[in-house]
């Protein structure tokens, strides 16, 4: 089909022909020799190589502003996005149109030194009001970022970033997660296929047109930029080919909530979704968006922790049957702020819809980017449209333990396909170390006695503690893999109306020494049958609470026990009551359920059972 323009002025049909360059190209590393025409992309085990002119002094940069279609300020016009624009010049030489590698962020900006809310009080009894403080603004004019550029220009991807709605010079205000936030950079993505207006300031009337493109647009970020392409995605907005999310928020309600618990991201505790929204708050008005983030604090719910249509707006996965568009999604094991189970869950949707999918674990913390290999095939595909077979590489790719994150296990999918459940039962002293082991003990009941005073690292290496119950393993003998997302049932009994209730899967050494959580759950027994419904314990009475802990993917090795531990009030994520809250356990009736690779057969071969 031969190449059209629509009325917006920017060019349809089919890409550009990919010309390939003379040989001597190659012979240099796809690298174009001095005074060489560069025409087009150049593709190497499938991958865009650096062919364009690395100097910056070439580059086309330009500043815009895009209209979305929000007015999220509610001043009575429509929201304009701050964007800038980075491309090679062959795109104003001879008419190259590029796809676009897409970053939009609320911390361009600058950020605000928010005070969090206070968490040291009874469950149901948070204060009602926090200290606001003023922003430290960045300028972000006329180049918001160069993330990205020296990467993906010289391989021909135009970069473009984008200031989230509220923040830096970007009109509206910010939201932490719901429609709103979203539609902000879908606008941009419109934009670079004709269906929105650009404008050279953010009152002005002087159109920027995107004629430069072929429309294709893969977004990536890390955390809250990594966030937002999941959202953008569930719009189903067109043009939008390929996403790379890493560390990023599949429902806002599991950052801040679990299972009706009010729980904070690890390392931030009493931060919520109106302390975010202020943290982000830096357009230079600093009092239009205050009502904006007065109803977030009053709709976000601090006493009961319930799941609301306030997070229900903020859920993407409500919306996840829009997604089509290719994604590569990264993780650490060990992210504590952005939690895998993000990640599972998206993945899970992708895997289940036929979406184009793959993940990428690490064994590190929050943050963590695939190798480029993987990048660059993802967007290579799925922009250039290079036949490059990705679609037919492993599913899923894991950094096994020691490993370097550039060399990741390729495996089939994920959750391994092999893993099955195996349930584990609780016996012994756990308020010293109890048995964790395939064989339903006696019945039994244990008292713990919360006090939020003590960190769990300390009482999860403590050699017996009136605090928590620690259930472990005999030695491994041979190592065995977690992959998917383990599960606890717990029979408990509360001394109050109110309480935490928390578990850790942790790792020790056989021979002695300080554990590593592998995994982490919570619970509020008041929504012990739905995240939504708060429902009154009773004193005395014994509940059945099941809920789950975060997904991993863990080799055990050899030589390590395996355990559990039961505690109330977690002092790094839970509210943080007065000591003395007695939990009975009633050992029998309470199981754990891991998701193993080979399954129960693998399980028990692993060991050397006494019993």
């Amino acid at each position: 089909m031969s190449p059209s323009v629509d009325a917006r002025g920017v060019r349809r049909g089919a890409l550009p022909a990919l010309i390939a360059l003379v040989a001597v190209v190659l012979a240099l590393g796809a690298t174009a020799p001095a005074g060489a025409q560069v025409t087009g992309p150049v593709f190497v085990d499938g991958q865009a190589q650096p062919v364009f002119t690395a100097g910056p002094t070439t580059w086309v940069r330009e500043e815009l502003w895009v209209e979305s279609e929000i007015d999220s300020d509610f001043d009575g016009k429509l929201d304009r996005i701050h964007v800038d624009v980075t491309r090679v010049q062959e795109t104003e030489t001879i008419g190259l149109k590029v796809p676009v590698v897409f970053e939009v962020s609320p911390y361009y900006g600058g950020s605000v030194d928010v005070v969090n809310w206070n968490v040291d009080h009874e469950i149901g009894q948070p204060p009602t009001t926090r200290p606001v403080t003023a922003p430290v603004f960045r300028d972000t004019s006329p180049i918001i970022s160069n993330s990205h550029v020296s990467t993906w220009v010289p391989r021909g991807f135009a970069v473009v970033h984008a200031e989230g709605t509220g923040t830096g010079l970007s009109e509206g205000c910010p939201t932490t997660g719901d429609p709103f936030e979203t539609l902000g950079p879908k606008a941009v993505v419109d934009w670079l296929n004709g269906r929105a207006k650009a404008y050279t300031s953010p009152t002005g009337g002087d159109q920027v047109m995107a004629d430069w493109t072929t429309g294709k647009v893969g977004m990536i970020g890390t955390s809250y930029n990594g966030t937002l392409p999941i959202g953008v995605a569930t719009t189903g907005v067109e043009g939008l080919e390929a996403i790379v999310p890493i560390s990023a928020i599949s429902s806002w309600y599991d950052y801040y909530r679990a299972n009706g618990a009010v729980r904070a991201p690890g390392g931030f505790q009493g931060e919520d979704a109106d302390v975010l929204a202020e943290y982000t708050y830096t357009r230079p008005d600093q009092q239009i968006c205050r009502p904006v983030i007065a109803d977030l604090a009053a709709k976000q719910d601090r006493v009961t922790g319930d799941y609301s249509p306030f997070w229900d707006a903020r859920n993407y996965m409500n919306d996840i049957e829009n997604v089509r568009a290719a994604s590569l999604v990264a993780h650490g094991n060990n992210d504590w702020n952005v939690m895998t189970k993000h990640a599972a869950v998206y993945y899970q949707s992708l895997r289940e819809r036929g979406v184009p999918h793959m993940l990428y674990w690490h064994q590190g913390g929050h943050g963590g980017s695939p190798p480029l290999v993987r990048t660059n095939r993802w967007f290579s595909r799925y922009l250039w449209e290079h036949e490059n077979g990705v679609e037919n590489d492993p599913r899923a790719w894991v950094v096994r333990e020691g490993q370097s994150s550039q060399n990741p296990t390729p495996y089939r999918e994920w959750p391994d396909p092999d893993a099955a459940r195996v349930t584990l039962s609780f016996a012994g002293n756990g308020l010293e170390t109890g048995e964790l082991r395939l064989k339903e003990g006696k019945r039994s009941f244990q008292t713990l006695v919360d006090n939020a005073t003590i960190s769990a690292a300390t009482l999860m290496n403590a050699a017996s503690s009136p605090h928590r119950l620690l259930f472990k393993t005999p030695a491994l003998l041979k190592p065995i893999r977690i992959s998917g997302t383990p599960t606890i049932q717990l029979h408990m009994a509360f001394g109050k109306p109110k309480a935490n209730l928390t578990a850790h899967l942790v790792s020790y050494p056989a021979g002695g020494g300080n554990g590593t959580v592998i995994s982490r759950g919570w619970i509020d027994p008041e929504n012990r049958h739905s995240p939504a419904v708060t429902e009154a314990i009773q004193v005395g009475t014994s509940f059945k609470l099941t809920f789950d802990l975060q997904p991993k993917d863990s080799v055990i090795a050899a030589g390590r026990r395996l355990g559990v531990m039961i505690l109330s009030s977690d002092r790094d994520y839970t509210i943080r009551p007065a000591p003395g809250t007695e939990l009975t356990m009633d050992l029998r009736e309470s199981q754990l359920r891991l998701p193993i690779v080979g399954g129960p057969s693998a399980f028990t071969n692993a060991f050397d059972w006494d019993d």
